[in-house]
């Protein structure tokens, strides 16, 4: 697997079209800090992170709770933005406005992986993973 941010987000994105709760992702920190923002923003209700060696698996993963507001999923779109064979990049004045800042990025910094508004503050440019609304 050459991204697998990129397969944690079209998990997610196929489970909430297909209405399941729960969805199952391989464990790696970058996807955990990822899923700690979808939940501070309200994207997903919650997670649990599932420990090597317990429940058959032998790497971990976690386990991402859906959420769904009417029947409707929290998560109207979700896409990629950086890709593998093409980076984007962005300084703290060019990064990106989702749907007139109704939706977010998730951007990697040299601070950490935040949302596009909390670099903006910090004025602090960086790569843009992806896009949720």
């Amino acid at each position: 697997m050459t991204d697998p941010i990129a397969d944690m987000l079209t998990r997610i994105r196929n489970a909430s079209a297909v209405k399941k709760k729960q969805v199952y992702i391989p464990f790696s920190k970058i996807k955990l800090e990822i899923l700690k923002i979808l939940k501070s923003e309200g994207f997903i209700s919650g997670f649990e992170e599932i420990k090597p060696g317990s429940a058959d698996l032998k790497f971990g993963g976690i386990n991402v709770d859906l959420k769904y507001i009417d029947g409707k999923s929290a998560i109207e779109n979700i896409q990629k933005v950086s890709k593998p064979g093409r980076r984007i990049y962005a300084t703290s004045e060019n990064l990106p406005n989702v749907l007139n800042n109704i939706g977010i990025a998730i951007v990697s910094t040299s601070a950490g992986v935040m949302t596009n508004k909390k670099a903006r503050k910090l004025k602090l440019g960086g790569e843009i993973i992806c896009e949720i609304y």
